[in-house]
Order: C-alpha cells, then structure tokens, then sequence
C-alpha cells in the first residue's frame, strides 16, 4: 500500500496534535476574557443575598471603663417602612456604666 511509518499513521499526527493543543489553549484563554451576560435577578435572591450578609460592630467605649464596669443595652422592636411594606426590625443601643 505505502509507506506509513513506524507507529502505522501518516507522520503528520505530532504536527495536528500541536496544532490541536494551541487551538485548545487558545480557546481557553479567550474564555477566560468573555464577561458572562446577566442574569435577571429575581426579588428572591435579592432578599436572601441581603440577609446573608452580617454587619459587624466594634464597640469602642469614650472612656476606659473600670473593672467593675458594666454594659448595659436597651433594646426595643421599631417598624420601618420598606418597599415590600412596613417591617418589624430589632433596635438596640448600648452604654457603659
């Protein structure tokens, strides 16, 4: 038939093999740069990203307080008005004694 080498193929295959591996790497990095359409955004994962997040608080006291310092809060529920309608939400405020 003919001459086929020794591994029974053309003899090109090492050439479209990098041919193949830089087209693949190639495709991979231009992925990589594409910016993904947006989604449209329904209300409810709005709310559950929003109460996903926790806020953080660091108390710094106006004065160092004593040894037998204590904290004292007061906490008490207030509606605010949102968009969805009125909402209870907890209030609290705190001082050293």
């Amino acid at each position: 038939m003919g001459d086929r080498g020794a591994m029974g193929g053309t003899g090109n295959m090492p050439r479209e093999s990098k041919i193949f591996s830089l087209l693949a790497l190639t495709l991979a990095i231009s992925a990589g740069f594409l910016t993904p359409v947006p989604a449209e955004v329904s209300s409810y994962s709005h709310e559950f990203a929003a109460q996903s997040v926790r806020p953080r608080i660091t108390v710094h006291p106006r004065h160092r307080p004593g040894r037998y310092s204590k904290r004292y809060c007061r906490s008490w529920l207030a509606r605010e008005y949102r968009v969805s309608g009125p909402v209870i939400v907890p209030q609290m405020q705190c001082w050293w004694r």
